[in-house]
C-alpha cells in the first residue's frame, strides 16, 4: 500500500457504512481526511509505516504493475466514498475489478487482506496504549475493579462486597465454533510483527536498534505476504485444541493473578491498607473444544480423552515452571523466617519419603528451607505430568495445601510480603486452573440421546452412533479418574425440550458404566427455541423430580446450571424477539430458583457477532433480568473473540475486569431494582416492538425460496471451503431450509453481504408500530429507561453502522428476487431512520466517536474486497452446474473463482473483525 495508507481506530469490532448511501436520503459519512487527522499520532505512524512496508513488499514480489493495480482500486473506492454521486451504483469499480485476470485479482485481494491484518494490529496496539494512559491518574479507570470496589463500598459497605466475593464466580467457556478465519501461521506472524512495532515505542533503543527493528519488520511483512491465507487442509478437533491452548499459555495463565491482585489492592485501599485477607479465586474456565460433539462427527470419545491429556500437560508445565521460578528467587534464610511447626513436619516428611532428592536440593540451597521445599514441589509437579506415581500429586488440592503451608510459615515469621507476593499468585493460579486447566464440557443433541437410548433398551446390535455415545460416557469416567471430577463433569444437552432429555443422559451414563459407578455428571439443559424458552421452568420442575438430579443437588449444595441459546433463538425469532424472549426466560428462571431454593447459574451462549448475542459484555451483564446474576455469570467465548479478548495480556486483563465489575454491580440491589422498574414500566412497549419485529422477520425468512435465494446472494455454501473449523456448517445436507443451518454460518454469510441482517432486521417494523401507538417520546423514554432496550437499540445501531447499503444491493441483485431485495432494503431504511429518531443521534454511532471514525476509515478497503467477492460470486453463479454436460472444461475456472471468493471472504472477515 502507499505511504499515506491509513486505517481504523480502536481495536473494537468495526466496519461498514456509518451513514453512507446513495439515492436513499442517507447523509454521507464524516469527511475521511478529518477522521484520519483525528487518529492518535502513534497509531497514524504505525499504520503508515506498516502500509508503506507492505507497498514495498508488493512492488518487490509482484512488480510495480501489481502495486499500481492495488493503488488504482484503493483510490477508486476512497473517491466513491467521498463523491458517491459520481458512480452511484459502483459500476465503474466493478468494471475495473472485472478487467483483471483472475490471478491478478487474487493478488489484489491478498494485498487488501494483509493490509487489514496490519491495520487490526495497529488498532490493538493503540488500544493497549490507551488503556495504559488511562491508568495513570489517581481516579480509578471506569469499569475497572478499583472503580467497582469504590462504588460498592460507598453504596453498600465493604461487608456486602466481601459477602458477594465469597460466592462470586465468573466462568468463561471457550468454544471451537468456527469463526476465526485467520490461519494460525498468520496469527503467529502478526504477533511477531506486533512485538517489533512495540519495540519502536521503546525510547531506550538507539538509532541502530531502531533500524534493525525496521529491517526485521520488512522481513516479517514479506513473510506474511508470502504465507498462504487459506488453509490447505481442514482443521481437526485436536488442531482446534492446540490453537486454543495458545490463549492459556501466552495470556490467561499470567493474567489471572493480575486480575485477582487488582481486586485485592482495591479492597486494601478502601480499607485504609488494613490486612483483610486475600480475595478468593473467583474465575473458572471451561472449554467445549474437543468435547462439543453436537453435529460434529469428528469429535469422538478418543478426541475428548486426548484433549483432557493435552490440557493437563499444559497446565502442569505452567505450574511447574512458575514454581521453579519462584523457588529460585525465594532465598529466605531459615534464621530470617524460622519454619513453623506444620511446615517443618511437611519438610521432614518429604525428606523421609525422598531422602536423596531432598539431600540434593538442600546441598545446593543450604539453610534455605522454603527454596528447597518449593523446588521439591516443582519436582512433584513434573512427576505428576510424567505419571511417576511415587512422587506425583494425587490432586491439585494437595499441591494447594503444600503452598498454603509455605505461606502460613512465612507469614507467621513476619515475612508477609514473601507469603502473599509471588506465592499468592501461584496459589490463585492453581485454584483457578487446577491440574486440568479448563473444565471440559461435553455437548450433544437431545435427539442423538433419544435414538441411542431406544437402541440400548431394545437390545441387540448397536449402531456406530450409539456405540460412540456410550464410549463418550466412558471417556468422561476415565478423565475424572485421572484428573478429578472438575476436569469433565458438565454435560450440555442441546435442544432440551423435556425432563426426559435429561433423564436419558443419566440412564445412558449408567448403562455405559457396565455395572460400575457412572461418572459424576451435572447435566445442563440448553433451551434454544422460542417455545423451549417459554417452557424452561416447567422442564426444570420435572427435572428436579428426577432421582439423579435430586442426588446431585443434595451433593453440590443445590447448585444447578441452565444454558440459554442466543444463536439459534435469534435465527428462529430474529434479533429483537430473541432478546426479549431471553429476558423473559431469565426472569422466570430467577423466580423459579428463588422459589425452589436452588443456586442457579445461567449459562449464556452468546457469540461474538451482534446477531448471535454478542456486543459489549459489561453492558449486557448489567441489563440482565433482576436476580438472574446474583454473583454468578457464565458465558461462551468463541473463535475470533477468544483472540481479540485474550490475545494481548493488557486487553485480556481489561476484559476480565470489565466483566467481573459488571457481575458485581449486576448483583447489587440497585441495578436489580433499575432493571425491574424498566421492565415493569416499558414491558408493553417492548411487547409491541417484539410482536411486530417477529412478524416482519418471519415474513422474510418464511418466504418461498428464501433459503435458495440466501445461498445465491452470499458465499454461504462456499464458507466451508475456508476450513476454519472441524465442524460442518450444517446439521443436514444441502440447502433445504434454515432449520438445519447453524447460526454461525448464517451470521457469517450475512456479514459478507455487508448487510449484517441478523443484528437489526425487524426492529424498524417493531419501532414503527410502537411509535404509531405510543408516540416517539414513549419510545425514547423506553430506550433511556430500560437497560435491556438500551443494549438492544445500541447493538442494532452498531450493526446498521456495519451495513453498507450500496454493496448490499449488489449482493441482493444476485438472487434474481426483486421482491425479497426490496423487502430487505426497505426494512433497512426504516430501521435506520427510526433508530436514529429514537436514540436522538444525527448519524449512526454519533456518541461513539472512536468507533465511528474506525468504521468510516475502514469502509473503502472493505469495499475493495467486496467488489472482488461480487465478481467471483457473479461468475460462479453464471457457470453451469458441476458435472453437467455444459460444464465440460469449466472446472479449472470454477476452481480459480472459488479460490478468489475464499480469499475475499477471509479478507472481508479481517476487515470486519467479525465473522460469526
Amino acid at each position: 500500500m502507499s505511504q499515506d495508507a491509513d486505517g481504523g481506530g480502536s481495536g473494537t469490532t468495526v466496519t461498514g457504512g456509518a451513514g453512507t448511501g446513495t439515492g436513499t436520503g442517507i447523509p454521507v459519512a464524516p469527511a475521511r481526511d478529518t477522521d484520519r487527522l483525528e487518529l492518535p499520532g502513534q497509531m497514524r505512524r504505525d499504520v503508515r509505516l506498516l502500509g508503506g512496508m507492505l507497498g514495498e513488499v508488493l512492488r518487490e514480489s509482484g512488480g510495480q504493475e501489481l502495486l499500481d493495480d492495488v493503488e488504482r482500486l484503493r483510490r477508486a473506492v476512497i473517491e466513491a466514498r467521498r463523491n458517491p454521486g459520481a458512480d452511484p451504483a459502483g459500476d465503474d469499480i466493478a468494471v475495473l475489478v472485472g478487467s483483471w485476470p483472475l490471478d491478478r485479482a487474487e493478488l489484489v485481494a491478498r494485498a487488501f487482506t494483509v493490509y487489514f491484518h496490519l491495520t487490526n494490529l495497529a488498532e490493538e496496539l493503540q488500544r493497549v496504549r490507551a488503556l495504559r494512559d488511562r491508568d495513570t491518574g489517581e481516579a480509578p479507570v471506569r469499569e475497572s475493579l478499583a472503580a467497582v470496589v469504590r462504588e460498592f463500598g460507598q453504596e453498600q459497605g465493604s461487608g456486602a462486597l466481601d459477602e458477594l466475593l465469597a460466592r462470586l464466580r465468573v466462568h468463561p467457556v471457550l468454544t471451537a465454533h468456527p469463526t476465526e478465519a485467520r490461519r494460525r501461521a498468520v496469527a503467529t506472524a502478526l504477533r511477531r510483527i506486533s512485538d517489533l512495532v512495540t519495540g519502536l515505542d521503546d525510547t531506550r533503543h538507539g538509532a541502530s536498534e531502531q533500524a534493525e527493528i525496521r529491517r526485521q519488520l520488512r522481513e516479517e511483512i514479506d513473510l506474511l505476504w508470502r504465507t498462504s491465507p487459506l488453509r490447505a487442509q481442514a482443521m481437526t478437533p485436536i488442531d482446534e485444541v492446540r490453537t486454543v491452548m495458545a490463549a492459556f499459555d501466552e495470556t490467561l495463565f499470567q493474567v489471572v493473578p493480575r486480575v485477582y491482585r487488582a481486586l485485592d489492592e482495591a479492597r486494601r485501599v478502601t480499607e485504609g491498607g488494613q490486612d483483610i485477607g486475600v480475595v478468593p479465586a473467583f474465575l473458572r474456565f471451561g472449554s467445549w473444544v474437543g468435547a462439543d460433539r453436537d453435529g460434529n462427527p469428528f469429535v469422538t470419545a478418543q478426541v475428548t480423552r486426548e484433549t483432557a491429556a493435552i490440557q493437563a500437560d499444559h497446565v502442569l508445565r505452567a505450574l511447574e515452571n512458575a514454581t521453579t521460578r519462584i523457588a529460585r528467587s525465594l532465598t529466605v534464610h531459615a534464621d530470617a523466617a524460622p519454619p513453623s511447626a506444620g511446615f517443618a513436619l511437611a519438610l521432614d516428611a518429604a525428606e523421609a519419603a525422598h531422602p536423596e532428592l531432598l539431600a540434593d536440593l538442600a546441598a545446593r540451597s543450604p539453610q534455605e528451607p522454603y527454596r528447597v521445599y518449593l523446588l521439591y514441589l516443582a519436582r512433584r509437579l513434573a512427576a505428576t505430568r510424567l505419571r511417576h506415581a511415587d512422587l506425583a500429586y494425587h490432586s491439585a488440592a494437595d499441591f494447594r495445601h503444600d503452598l498454603f503451608l509455605v505461606q502460613q510459615s512465612l507469614a507467621a515469621s513476619g515475612a508477609r510480603r514473601q507469603a502473599y507476593g509471588q506465592l499468592q499468585g501461584l496459589s490463585w493460579q492453581v485454584e483457578t486452573f487446577g491440574f486440568h486447566l479448563a473444565g471440559l464440557e461435553v455437548r450433544q443433541h437431545s435427539a442423538v440421546h433419544a435414538r441411542a437410548l431406544a437402541e440400548v433398551r431394545a437390545g441387540g446390535s448397536l449402531s456406530a452412533e450409539t456405540t460412540e455415545v456410550l464410549a463418550t460416557f466412558r471417556a468422561v469416567s476415565w478423565i475424572q479418574d485421572r484428573f478429578g471430577a472438575d476436569a469433565c463433569r458438565r454435560y450440555v444437552v442441546s435442544f432440551t425440550r423435556s425432563a426426559a432429555d435429561i433423564s436419558a443422559v443419566y440412564e445412558l451414563a449408567a448403562r455405559a458404566a457396565r455395572g460400575g459407578p457412572p461418572p459424576v455428571l451435572d447435566v445442563v439443559p440448553l433451551f434454544e427455541s422460542g417455545d423451549d424458552l417459554g417452557r424452561a421452568t416447567q422442564v426444570l420442575d420435572e427435572m428436579a423430580g428426577l432421582e439423579p438430579v435430586r442426588a446431585r443437588l443434595a451433593a453440590n449444595g443445590r447448585r444447578l446450571e441452565v444454558m440459554l441459546g442466543y444463536s439459534d433463538s435469534a435465527k428462529e425469532l430474529g434479533p429483537v424477539s430473541a432478546i426479549l424472549r431471553l429476558f423473559d426466560a431469565q426472569q422466570q428462571l430467577a423466580r423459579w430458583a428463588a422459589r425452589t431454593g436452588v443456586q442457579l447459574t445461567l449459562f449464556h451462549g452468546r457469540g461474538g457477532a451482534l446477531g448471535r448475542g454478542g456486543g459489549p459484555a459489561g453492558r449486557a451483564v448489567l441489563a440482565q433480568a433482576p436476580g438472574s446474576v446474583d454473583g454468578r455469570f457464565k458465558v461462551t467465548e468463541q473463535g475470533e473473540v477468544i483472540f481479540a479478548r485474550y490475545g494481548n495480556p493488557v486487553i485480556a486483563q481489561r476484559h476480565l475486569e470489565q466483566v467481573t465489575s459488571a457481575v458485581l454491580l449486576a448483583s447489587s440491589p440497585a441495578v436489580g431494582e433499575r432493571n425491574a422498574a424498566g421492565a415493569e414500566r416499558f414491558g408493553r412497549v417492548a411487547e409491541r416492538i417484539g410482536a411486530a419485529a417477529l412478524r416482519a422477520y418471519r415474513e422474510l425468512v418464511g418466504a418461498p425460496g428464501f433459503a435458495e435465494w440466501f445461498a445465491r446472494i452470499s458465499p454461504l455454501e462456499e464458507i466451508s471451503g475456508l476450513r476454519i473449523g472441524s465442524r460442518p456448517a450444517r446439521r443436514g445436507n444441502g440447502v433445504v431450509g434454515l432449520d438445519d443451518l447453524r447460526a454461525i454460518p448464517w451470521v457469517f454469510a450475512w456479514a459478507q453481504t455487508r448487510l449484517n441482517l441478523p443484528g437489526w432486521y425487524g426492529l424498524g417494523s417493531g419501532l414503527a408500530v410502537a411509535v404509531a401507538d405510543g408516540g416517539l417520546a414513549e419510545a425514547r423514554q423506553a430506550y433511556r429507561g430500560w437497560p435491556l432496550l438500551g443494549v438492544l437499540f445500541d447493538g442494532a445501531e452498531m450493526s446498521l453502522a456495519k451495513t453498507d447499503r450500496r454493496m448490499a444491493a449488489r449482493h441482493l441483485a444476485l438472487g434474481g428476487r426483486d421482491d425479497l431485495a426490496a423487502q430487505v432494503l426497505a426494512e433497512y431504511d426504516l430501521t435506520r431512520r427510526l433508530v436514529l429518531e429514537v436514540t436522538g443521534h444525527d448519524r449512526l454511532l454519533a456518541d461513539r466517536r472512536v468507533l465511528s471514525r474506525a468504521v468510516a476509515l475502514r469502509d473503502p478497503y472493505v469495499d475493495a474486497l467486496s467488489y472482488l467477492q461480487l465478481r467471483a460470486l457473479t461468475e460462479l453463479r453464471a457457470l453451469p452446474a458441476p458435472d453437467s454436460p455444459a460444464d465440460d472444461g469449466a472446472g479449472p475456472r470454477r476452481e480459480q473463482l472459488h479460490r478468489l471468493l475464499l480469499l475475499t471472504v477471509s479478507g472481508v472477515a479481517a476487515g470486519l473483525q467479525n465473522t460469526g
